[in-house]
């Protein structure tokens, strides 16, 4: 309807608003009823059969599962427990809760007519990839299947945004947890321990890099090659690896074992 909005009473830019008769006046509207029948009445239907539709516990269900608040919370505990289920044994809550937060949201987006079979089957490609990483060696496989996860996340979404959006949540709240668990949890809690290496290998557990031969300083040997300024000697049946304090010394020369750090030992002509 072709309106002036001045003459209906509106200034210039404020919304145009009518009440039921300003609505007839201006002929936005065709007439006024009271209730259903009258309007039945007036569009002469009275003897219309009418039909209400209500809304299915299924759609309630979806509608709940596809807000982009909800949508964000179970991507966050379907990816915390798949990675908690990763350190544990066996296959326990956290993979379940995991597991049944990507159902529940891939339902609610089945139901609501975003998404099509074909992208359950695509998210079930991927994380049959993901699976197959664990035993095959290269990486490539593992990558094609996060890729597929992904891109069946954004397929089975209403609003590319909002999915990015939640994904980008979800992965953020996955590493703030992991973090929380591993580093405050962990020492305390142990479930939370194996996600921690708490061994270590250290000179008092028994571990060495490289065995300190402390018993060879003050030796006396003979060169088996010339040590420019590295080379050989030999000290009793015993072949060692060795470097002068600079000097070259010839082959069969005599030199005493000064110095052993580690794997370096260092010699001096006698």
């Amino acid at each position: 309807v072709d309106i002036d909005a001045k003459e209906a009473g509106a200034p210039k830019g404020e919304l145009l608003t009518f009440n039921t008769d300003r609505a007839l006046q201006f002929g936005y509207a065709e007439g006024e009823a009271k209730n259903m029948d009258d309007l039945l009445q007036k569009l002469k239907l009275a003897d219309a059969s009418v039909q209400y539709d209500e809304v299915s516990f299924a759609e309630k269900v979806a509608r709940f599962l596809t807000h982009p608040i909800v949508i964000p919370i179970l991507l966050s505990i379907a990816s915390l427990g798949l990675i908690v289920e990763l350190y544990s044994p066996g296959f326990g809550i956290p993979g379940t809760m995991g597991v049944t937060a990507l159902l529940l949201f891939f339902y609610g987006h089945l139901v609501a007519g975003f998404a099509g079979y074909e992208t359950l089957f695509l998210f079930l490609a991927g994380i049959l990839l993901m699976i197959l990483e664990l035993f095959l060696p290269g990486g490539i496989v593992g990558v094609i299947g996060l890729i597929c996860v992904v891109v069946s996340l954004f397929l089975a979404a209403g609003s590319f945004t909002e999915m990015a959006i939640s994904i980008l949540i979800a992965t953020a709240v996955s590493i703030i947890a992991v973090i929380i668990l591993t580093k405050v949890l962990g020492k305390r809690m142990k479930f939370f321990k194996k996600f921690i290496l708490t061994d270590s290998t250290n000179k008092e557990s028994g571990y060495v890099s490289n065995e300190t031969r402390e018993d060879l300083v003050g030796q006396i040997a003979v060169t088996a090659t010339a040590l420019r300024p590295s080379g050989t000697i030999v000290f009793g049946d015993e072949r060692i690896d060795v470097v002068s304090e600079g000097a070259f010394i010839d082959k069969d020369e005599q030199v005493k074992i000064v110095k052993a750090e580690g794997s370096r030992i260092v010699v001096r002509k006698v």
